[in-house]
């Protein structure tokens, strides 16, 4: 087939993609357009916005719209009911309740804002310089901060305000400092995972100041949880101002405040109980729109998120009637068949575009592409695995007469590891790190069968022995940090093969192994397919792993399978040019010792897919027509316009 190497390839596509890109930047939530239509698909966090927005016009225009002056006494006309000139009544010096209460919205915003801003300008800076410098720093900076922390909010405000005098500014000033420590933790604590990553490292490499690392590159990736935070600082801001109004020194005499107006009421609530009531629920309402509002703002903005973006989870569209191709017509052995699946997420972007292919009894079926072409998603999709707010749109998933698409609940568990089984990239993720692996594998036997547990451990341990685990009884008690990257996959492929399910799904399973390790995992699954006559859908980015697996593969590109043939056909002589990007880019014995051809680019976000041919922008072959209509797959299984003219080349 080939004598490629089995990582060279996903390394020369990465790379190129690295030369012609800036260091990505920290992925983190931002105010932009599709973070506010996810939230104008949340209904309550749009009330919040609506009440949040009316309580600024409100303090802004209060002098505007105030009815009277809030600080002017009448006492002929105290303690009056609503009326045509009063509307919400007076209090006990005959001031008017309803410009009171528009005044004190000024002093509940304006003390928030205040406290909120000094605990995220002390806070987050700290955090940010111990959490990525660390050593010294950070145990200097977190002892303080355990000082701090001790102190209660208004405890510390009464104490400011005994030393430096009645007002605002100095209470918020306190609750603000205690507020940065709990800003202050959260930024370490994010900083501190942030700061291990390969981006952060790519950053350093590049020669970026350390000032510039925290602010672009870092400082993004903190402000999921301080939403959250601010949040509810915000409200609990609001309720120590209050707070110290209510008893009397918090603000002085010329301002309005909702805490003052309650303590004025408490000799009338019998008489005149509005006097309570208004203040009161103003509190309350304030606390639950800044709490609601920052919950909904986190999840809009969040792309690891999209539990509650007003749409629950979108449920699969179920089987439709796709018409086969002549061409494609599925052989009488077919194990899996995959109809015009099209997933797409909340916001309506489509994910995998018109997805067919079939896998044979005893087939390895290899499905490659760069990251971000749908591979996985496709893979999620077949199992029922897709995340909150994404879905099947369309198109039909058969595991022989069964239909998955749809498929929920009790009947789809019956199918996952009974039938299908997965073997993910990550060992190290895919395994529990607080049980044996014993436990994980007696768990997933007993889920689909009626053994006992001494039963199932026997079986386990002739899992572990399959998988080529030394000593299997006694690595069952182990856990899994104390294996091997190549040994925990072992591990996972046992798992995965727990009920001898018909087809094994491995989404990049040498992806965290070296290269000698992944020869052994390749060739264990290899031997495995072969031993249990079970189907193998290989996912992955290098080409190497394919030519040595794979009978039949599909190349991806921008959610649509652009090309599907038989591996020696695809390698020798490749249809798509994007295949022969991929294939150009494989050191191989022609190579010459030169340097090694790169794909200019990278794969667009399933947002911004260009019209026609998705390939063209970074395809040498492109001309006007590939730039304007769906391009479709043609008989032979190729998507491209020019694939009957075009004499691309393979590797032999």
């Amino acid at each position: 087939m080939t004598d490629t190497p089995r990582t060279a390839g996903a390394a020369a596509v990465t790379a190129s993609a690295a030369a012609t890109e800036p260091v990505p930047e920290a992925t983190a939530p931002r105010v932009t357009a599709r973070t506010l239509r996810r939230m104008l698909r949340q209904p309550v966090t749009v009330v919040c916005l609506g009440l949040l927005l009316l309580q600024v016009a409100i303090a802004v225009a209060a002098p505007l719209i105030a009815p009277h002056d809030p600080a002017a006494p009448d006492v002929a006309n105290k303690l009056q009911g609503p009326s045509g000139e009063h509307w919400l009544g007076t209090d006990d010096l005959g001031r008017d309740t309803l410009s009171r209460l528009m005044y004190g919205t000024r002093t509940a915003l304006l003390a928030s804002s205040e406290s909120v801003a000094i605990g995220l300008v002390l806070g987050v800076g700290l955090g940010l310089l111990v959490g990525y410098r660390g050593g010294w720093w950070d145990r200097i900076g977190m002892r303080i901060a355990d000082v701090l922390q001790s102190i209660p909010a208004l405890l510390l405000a009464l104490a400011l305000v005994a030393v430096l005098g009645n007002g605002l500014g100095n209470a918020m000033l306190a609750v603000g400092l205690i507020f940065a420590v709990s800003f202050m933790r959260i930024t370490r604590a994010v900083v501190l995972a942030e700061r291990e990553k390969l981006y952060v490292d790519a950053a350093r490499v590049l020669g970026l100041r350390p000032s510039g690392i925290m602010l672009r590159q870092v400082l993004p990736n903190v402000s999921p949880p301080l939403i959250v935070q601010a949040s509810i600082a915000l409200g609990t801001a609001l309720l120590i101002e209050a707070t110290l109004s209510f008893l009397g020194v918090g603000i002085d005499s010329t301002q309005v405040s909702w805490g003052a107006m309650l303590d004025a009421s408490r000799q009338h609530v019998s008489e005149h109980p509005l006097l309570a009531i208004l203040p009161g629920a103003a509190i309350t309402l304030s606390v639950l729109v800044f709490n609601l509002l920052g919950d909904g703002l986190r999840d809009a903005g969040s792309p690891r998120s999209t539990a509650r973006t007003g749409a629950r989870r979108r449920k699969p569209a179920g089987p439709v009637t796709v018409v086969p191709r002549a061409s494609a017509a599925a052989p009488a052995d077919v194990l899996l068949r995959v109809d015009g699946l099209t997933v797409t997420d909340a916001d309506g972007a489509r994910l995998v575009s018109d997805v067919s292919f079939h896998i044979r009894r005893g087939e390895t079926f290899g499905l490659v592409g760069e990251s971000g072409c749908g591979k996985s998603v496709t893979a999620s999709a077949i199992l029922g695995l897709l995340p909150r707010g994404v879905g099947v749109e369309s198109g039909s998933i058969r595991l022989q007469d069964t239909e998955l698409a749809g498929l929920e609940g009790e009947r789809l568990r019956r199918i996952r590891g009974r039938r299908i089984g997965m073997v993910f990239q990550d060992p190290g993720s895919a395994l529990s790190p607080v049980h044996t692996v014993g436990r994980q594998l007696t768990d997933a036997i007993r889920a689909h069968t009626d053994l006992n547990r001494e039963r199932a451990t026997e079986r386990a341990a002739e899992l572990l022995a399959l998988v080529g685990v030394p000593n299997p009884r006694e690595r069952l008690r182990d856990y899994p940090h104390q294996f091997s990257g190549g040994m925990a996959q072992r591990v996972v492929i046992a798992g995965a093969l727990a009920c001898d399910p018909e087809l094994l799904i491995a989404d990049e399973p040498t992806t965290a192994l070296d290269v000698t390790i992944q020869a052994q995992v390749l060739d264990l699954l290899a031997s495995l397919r072969e031993r249990l006559d079970m189907s193998l859908l290989l996912i992955t980015h290098d080409l190497g792993v394919v030519a040595d697996s794979c009978d039949r593969i599909a190349v991806m590109y921008a959610g649509q399978i652009v090309e599907q043939r038989t591996v020696g056909d695809a390698f020798a002589a490749p249809r798509h040019p994007y295949t022969e990007a991929l294939l150009a880019a494989v050191p191989h014995g022609e190579s010459g010792g030169g340097p090694l051809a790169t794909i200019p680019g990278r794969v667009p976000p399933a947002w911004a897919w260009p019209e026609g041919c998705r390939f063209h922008p970074r395809c040498p072959y492109a001309t006007a027509g590939c730039r304007t209509g769906a391009v479709p797959i043609d008989a032979d299984g190729v998507r491209c316009l020019r694939a009957g003219e075009l004499d691309l080349a393979g590797v032999r």
